[in-house]
């Protein structure tokens, strides 16, 4: 039997204005993250001396090491709680209120605040290993967001399809029964490496929407 639960929004502060920053519409994420994408090519283009092939290396690079990316800061981050329980209150700002609240359409992106954060911060970091060659890498991380985001909001608004079946199928698993498994939304690869794959046999009786 099915069981469709009613969309029940969540809220994280009492300031409108506030609540309204923890917010985005698919329209305003993926122009927001396009546009980071392209201003990181320009930083790419206008200060390193890499060519066409060396600069697509850092781009497909980027774009393999955010699924490690992700999967570490689905597990680690954005599940702190599991490891430091005097963090509920950052776990369900950053990430509790979507397990809460599944089926929040507004609440499938990053925000724009936050990614802007996270992607200054990891600007920051490979920075200091890499030097301008970061920039051709953090467009590749960008662009691995993109479709991540893409993906999850995908995967929460209709049943999946062909490839997008398993993973929304993982991702049911992830929200209902497994929330301490299947971290790869994009890509199972990094559950089976670190082997946090779900069971097979557990099946599922919700939907998303």
């Amino acid at each position: 039997m099915t069981v469709i639960t009613k969309p029940r929004p969540g809220r994280i502060f009492k300031n409108e204005f506030l609540e309204s920053l923890t917010k985005s519409s698919p329209r305003i994420s993926i122009s927001f993250y396009t546009l980071i994408i392209f201003f990181f090519v320009y930083l790419s283009h206008q200060f390193t001396s890499l060519n066409i092939v060396q600069a697509s290396c850092f781009y497909v690079a980027g774009i393999v090491l955010w699924t490690l990316i992700e999967y570490f800061l689905h597990r680690y981050v954005f599940h702190i709680d599991e490891y430091f329980p005097v963090l509920k209150r950052f776990h369900y700002i950053f990430h509790g209120v979507h397990h809460e609240n599944p089926r929040d359409h507004d609440r499938l992106f990053m925000p724009v605040i936050a990614g802007t954060i996270i992607a200054s911060f990891l600007t920051a970091v490979f920075y200091f290993f890499f030097g301008r060659h970061a920039f051709p890498l953090m467009a590749g991380i960008s662009s691995g967001y993109v479709v991540y985001a893409y993906i999850h909001y995908t995967i929460h608004t209709r049943p999946g399809k062909l490839y997008f079946h398993q993973l929304w199928i993982n991702h049911l698993k992830h929200h209902y029964k497994h929330p301490d498994k299947a971290f790869g939304v994009s890509s199972p690869f990094w559950d089976i490496v670190f082997k946090t794959t779900p069971p097979e046999n557990s099946g599922e009786t919700r939907h998303f929407s």
